[in-house]
């Protein structure tokens, strides 16, 4: 295990990583399904698909993939989901001792997330940690989202540190994708909502971690008294 260097930066993925938004999410496409006449589908069948955003919540909670009825289900996913978007959304246990730690050590820490802007800043308002973060990058804030690792590199810039002084971790293969070719260190987020196809063994990051808790030993620090 390499340990952080002071002056480090942490980036986190939000949905999966940071946060446990999976019951507002998964909530809001059984509530769509509720209101398009559907049964509920089990939450623990739609957990897996919740760092890919609305479009694979909507296909696979309805079976489609495109088309203007697509579109409608997944613009009325989204107007619900905004309705209640961190009514029982929360850090994953232990992440807020790990925020602790980091902002006790005097490392600065963000959120680069694949996430709308409209989505990402009022749940990190809702969660008061907003004004926690050093930087936040949305899924619309460039032109490219990952795996292209340009959020990543604007985070760094941001945060006014060089790639390799940061540490991006994720829950999804393209998280690692962009971390990598920024030149960061990478984390996968095993507690995270890994599908079970997925094979993060494979997918070349510097180390997984079972728990937020794993981290402080990746990151040289310790809980904050």
């Amino acid at each position: 295990m390499k340990l952080a260097r002071p002056g480090h930066g942490v980036l986190f993925d939000l949905d999966g990583t940071l946060l446990d938004t999976a019951p507002d999410m998964v909530g809001a496409l059984n509530e769509l399904r509720m209101l398009e006449g559907l049964a509920p589908l089990p939450c623990a069948a739609l957990r897996q698909h919740v760092s890919h955003g609305s479009a694979r919540l909507v296909s696979v909670g309805f079976g489609l993939d495109a088309g203007d009825e697509f579109e409608r289900l997944r613009q009325r996913f989204l107007d619900v989901y905004r309705a209640r978007l961190a009514s029982d959304t929360r850090p994953f246990e232990g992440m807020e001792a790990v925020l602790a730690a980091v902002e006790s050590a005097g490392f600065a820490w963000g959120v680069v997330t694949n996430k709308p802007g409209w989505l990402t800043e009022p749940l990190l308002q809702e969660l008061k940690l907003r004004e926690r973060c050093a930087c936040v990058v949305s899924g619309d804030s460039l032109p490219v989202r990952k795996p292209h690792p340009a959020p990543l590199l604007h985070a760094a810039e941001t945060l006014g540190l060089a790639p390799a002084h940061c540490t991006y971790v994720g829950d999804a293969e393209r998280d690692i994708q962009a971390g990598r070719a920024a030149g960061m260190r990478t984390l996968v987020a095993a507690f995270g909502y890994l599908g079970d196809g997925d094979q993060p063994a494979t997918w070349e990051a510097d180390g997984i971690v079972s728990t937020p808790l794993e981290l402080l030993g990746w990151l040289g620090l310790e809980l904050a008294a």
